[in-house]
């Protein structure tokens, strides 16, 4: 809007590299640039963090004047490559610290970190979508980041029910009396999130045949598809009283509810085995049928 008014009344003339400068300035700064791929919005960014703000300033405008496209010279490639490898490891540390509760009717991914806000949060949030938004913490600087990947949530009005603001999604406020309370004195106590297996060869995601799943206290949840199509899901081997449309409701559903993580091959053929030894044996059905449902509190 600031570079559409100055455009406007003359003060500043537009050119190429401008223009592409400003964009991934705006791209970054509403989080676009993750949804639309333009990862070199992302890297301005980190080099903005990277030199002294007087360098920056020097150079970007220098650039902008001299240049027709703007780009990022040898060195400032070279140091970006490294620090996005650092910044891979700082997520892989922080992502088996990242705890879920529900805060009001959302389910929050809770993590405490100082640094490269926006890249964690966007890589805990593409890979746990079922959760509404991560709250990312920095106790020292007193302030708290919300992100969220999901068009239906609007992180600035959370923000703004504690004094904060921003976009709907990328916001901030003040860690205050309650923003401690709820979103670190009460899930203190919580585990750390379990990962999903990542290199299955048979306990695949979607698979029509069942796909197993983990919870606390050793409990295992199966997600199968029945003969009607819908997707069932049993606790211990108790059939539950739900019924999803697609895989995807059934997953959000689990991991939302029970914390639940994809389990392991090994776990899976092992479950299998016993399954299949007990069928034969004509202790259970194979599919549970409708009729013989029953809820979480009825087990």
């Amino acid at each position: 809007m600031l570079y559409g008014y100055l455009i406007a009344n003359g003060l500043v003339e537009p050119t190429e590299a401008l223009n592409q400068f400003v964009e991934m300035v705006r791209l970054y700064d509403t989080w676009e640039w993750e949804t639309e791929n333009k990862i070199e919005a992302k890297r301005l960014n980190d080099l903005f963090y990277m030199v002294s703000l007087d360098e920056f300033e020097a150079k970007m405008v220098d650039r902008l004047r001299t240049r027709h496209e703007f780009s990022f010279d040898e060195f400032e490639e070279k140091i970006l490559d490294m620090e996005e490898d650092k910044i891979e490891r700082y997520i892989r540390r922080k992502r088996r610290e990242m705890v879920q509760t529900f805060i009001g009717d959302e389910c929050v991914g809770i993590v405490y970190a100082e640094s490269y806000h926006s890249e964690l949060a966007s890589e805990l949030g593409t890979s746990n979508p079922h959760l509404d938004y991560i709250a990312i913490l920095n106790m020292g600087g007193r302030k708290m980041s919300l992100r969220t990947i999901h068009d239906h949530i609007d992180v600035s009005a959370v923000a703004m029910r504690y004094g904060g603001g921003g976009h709907a999604k990328a916001s901030g406020c003040t860690i205050g009396e309650e923003v401690y309370r709820l979103f670190a004195a009460e899930p203190f106590e919580l585990e750390p999130l379990r990962m999903d297996a990542t290199r299955n060869q048979f306990n695949i995601k979607g698979a029509k045949s069942g796909v197993l799943y983990e919870s606390w206290g050793d409990d295992q949840i199966f997600v199968y598809m029945s003969p009607t199509g819908e997707w069932l899901v049993e606790w211990n081997g108790e059939p539950l009283l739900f019924h999803f449309s697609d895989f995807e409701g059934a997953e959000r559903h689990i991991k939302r509810n029970y914390g639940a993580w994809l389990a392991r091959d090994e776990a899976y053929v092992s479950m299998l085995t016993e399954h299949m030894l007990r069928s034969r044996a004509g202790d259970i059905q194979l599919l549970p049928d409708d009729d013989d449902e029953k809820t979480l509190e009825d087990i």
